[in-house]
This record gives C-alpha cells, structure tokens and sequence, in this order.
C-alpha cells in the first residue's frame, strides 16, 4: 500500500512538473513574439 501511494505522488508530481513547463514554455514563446513585435518597430 505505500509503494502504491509512493508511485502515485510520483505520477501527480510528475504531472505537475510537465504542466509547470507547458506553462513556462508558452510564457517564454509570449514574451519572445512581444519583444520581437517591439524591436521590429525600430
């Protein structure tokens, strides 16, 4: 019973991890189209 609850925190851990840099990703790609948007204005 441990070992299953231990490898279901690690799956909702892992979970966690891969949807914070999904997240991330998308920020990163936002800010780099805005100051592209910006640089090309001069």
């Amino acid at each position: 019973m441990t070992n299953h609850k231990k490898n279901s925190s690690e799956e909702n851990l892992t979970g966690t991890l891969l949807a914070t840099f999904g997240i991330g990703l998308i920020i990163i790609i936002f800010w780099i189209a805005a100051f592209d948007l910006y640089i090309g204005r001069f």
